[in-house]
């Protein structure tokens, strides 16, 4: 059976990658099938008294491999938005899933707090799935990576206290705090222990030769050692001492990181399949009905009450969150591992001391909002950021030198979401610890273009030094995938012609290079300007879609622009001028908007909603 799970699980992955669905959805469905829901082939029984111990390592590299991509440049994308959403926003979910379970279910109060703790966690069991096929801008992925991360940890640690000191005893507040200080102190401390050691190994090099295999053998020391040895202290504090160690050694320069990431993802993909399936299988069904009408209104209070609130209060005052965003944020949060695992232990602990309506309240609550979350926001996450809009068009870049990673920063300053595609291992990782997204891959490769999305791509950009790579890249682009604006950085002015046989934008590194000069003798000051794009002003372009302003003059429309933006040139057809201001505006019209960046922007959005 355990076989059958495994070879299931990766089916499901290799399904999900080619439908482009998160795979927890394929997951809890194969886990249902095998479970009560379907065959039951799928029990407590079937794995004896080895599942606690089998899941909790698989959260330990889940978590692990989670924290270790969790660079601390990513997480200051959205630093304040993820610190409320992991302390005033976990409260706030806690207290509001206790009271939903409490008025609702009709559940004691021990009960109603243990699934409101125990709810609070995302995790990247779920997330990290999900951000596979939905490309989020960077700071909405990192604040859903981060609150998962540190939120399983809290939740796992405050669960269990509450489950010690008040369902089966009989503590105080000022204890159940305490216990949870020092099981999360311990967690800590031992990730910190575990990770230092790790690191000292990777550095010594005791291996010469074998750098890449020791280096993936030290991370899977980090992820379990880290975990075995808090939890010998404490019950739950290896999620904490599992994401430490992961977040400590992600952030420290280490040599082959690349095959480590690989590797880790691999693990985390066999060891989720597999425990996101048993745990799946394990849903009580009887449980779940015996909530009836009020399961339903649980799932609702959570995900559609508590859920937007918590969202609307970490990203109040945070303009860099778009509506769009916070609707995404507030309609994905689908709950995983770490509350079925600990519910399933705790129900089973419950049973046995006779308090088996308690158990059957803590799994049918817990699960029926596993069940819906994953099934409904975790299912159709990828439909409701294109609905949403959240899911940006990404522009690749291949190469990844000096003109590649300036042309990304200038990009991303903007808001646009960049990949650059590069063959070179060693810059690859400079690029890496420069902060971009990038991929290790030769970019003539049809193959390596479609597994960094060009099919989805708004526009390709061939920067490398090399002519002949350029142009396939751009054959490929336009040929083969249809990307409508391809652009090259062509080094020998003789080959411009051979890009604009393609329809290709060729810039001419050479006459780009004079042109900046002149600028710099002739115009400094609005050279200066240009150059500094994104440090409080901008210069955008867009279409006319707004069908209330066609047919309008700019004199008319002046109301329309916000203070600090004019409308600097109008490109119509092959014409572009500067215009007057009777000038009327029609559909499709190119307008180019010069001022600050939030009027700029705000223009944008006003001509041409979509954009």
């Amino acid at each position: 059976m355990i076989a059958s799970i495994l070879v299931l699980g990766i089916v499901a992955q290799v399904l999900a990658h080619r439908l482009q669905i998160p795979s927890v959805l394929f997951l809890i469905l194969i886990g249902l099938g095998l479970g009560d829901f379907g065959l039951g082939l799928v029990t407590l029984e079937t794995f004896g008294d080895g599942l606690g111990i089998v899941v909790g390592l698989s959260v330990a590299i889940i978590v692990f491999d989670g924290a270790f991509h969790l660079h601390l440049d990513r997480f200051r994308e959205a630093e304040t938005a993820t610190a409320r959403l992991v302390t005033v926003g976990a409260v706030v979910t806690f207290v509001g899933t206790s009271l939903a379970v409490h008025y609702i279910v009709g559940a004691e109060w021990p009960t109603a707090l243990l699934v409101g703790a125990l709810l609070v966690a995302t995790g990247p069991t779920v997330i990290t799935p999900i951000l596979e096929v939905v490309r989020l801008r960077e700071h909405v992925a990192s604040a859903l990576e981060t609150e998962g991360i540190i939120n399983d940890v809290t939740a796992a640690i405050a669960a269990v206290v509450i489950f010690e000191v008040f369902v089966v005893g009989d503590g105080s507040i000022v204890d159940g705090l305490t216990i949870f200080a020092v099981r999360f102190g311990l967690g800590i401390a031992s990730g910190l222990v575990v990770a230092g050691a790790v690191y000292g190994v990777l550095r010594a090099d005791l291996t010469p030769g074998r750098g890449p295999r020791t280096s993936r053998f030290m991370l899977l020391v980090a992820a379990v050692g880290s975990y075995g040895v808090a939890e010998s202290f404490a019950p739950e504090a290896g999620i904490a001492a599992a994401a430490t160690a992961g977040i400590l050694l992600g952030n420290l320069p280490l040599a082959h990181r690349e095959t480590m990431e690989v590797f880790g993802r691999d693990t985390t993909l066999v060891v989720l399949s597999f425990a996101f399936i048993s745990l799946a299988a394990l849903i009580d069904l009887g449980a779940i009905t015996a909530l009836g009408v009020s399961g339903i209104g649980v799932v609702v209070a959570v995900a559609l009450v508590v859920r937007p609130l918590v969202i609307a209060i970490s990203t109040i005052g945070i303009e860099r969150f778009t509506p769009s965003e916070r609707l995404f944020l507030g309609l994905v949060a689908p709950r995983g591992i770490v509350p079925a695992s600990v519910a399933t232990l705790f129900a089973v602990e419950l049973a046995e001391s006779g308090a088996g309506g308690a158990a059957e309240t803590l799994l049918g609550a817990v699960f029926i909002v596993i069940f819906a979350t994953v099934v409904i926001e975790g299912g159709l996450a990828r439909q409701i950021g294109e609905y949403l809009g959240v899911t940006p068009m990404r522009t690749i870049i291949v190469g990844g030198g000096r003109v590649g990673r300036s042309l990304a920063t200038r990009l991303e300053d903007r808001g646009e979401f960049v990949v650059i595609v590069e063959h070179d291992a060693e810059r690859v990782e400079q690029t890496r610890e420069a902060g971009f997204t990038v991929h290790h891959g030769d970019g003539t490769e049809a193959d390596v273009l479609r597994t960094v999305g060009i099919e989805d791509a708004k526009s390709v950009a061939a920067t490398t030094a090399d002519d002949d790579r350029n142009l396939l890249v751009c054959q490929l682009a336009r040929s083969k995938f249809g990307v409508e604006n391809v652009y090259a950085r062509v080094n020998d002015p003789s080959n411009v012609a051979a890009f604009d046989t393609l329809d290709v934008t060729a810039i001419d590194a050479s006459e780009a290079t004079a042109l900046a000069m002149d600028n710099e003798i002739e115009r400094p000051a609005i050279a200066h300007w240009m150059t500094q794009l994104g440090d409080g002003h901008d210069v955008q372009e867009t279409r006319v879609t707004a069908g209330d302003l066609v047919g309008k003059t700019i004199r008319e429309v002046n109301s329309e622009i916000p203070d600090g933006c004019i409308v600097a040139v109008i490109g119509r057809d092959e014409d572009a001028h500067v215009p007057d201001a009777d000038e009327a505006l029609e559909a499709g019209d190119h307008i180019t908007f010069l001022g600050d960046t939030e009027a700029v922007r705000r223009a944008v959005k006003r001509f041409h909603p979509h954009d």
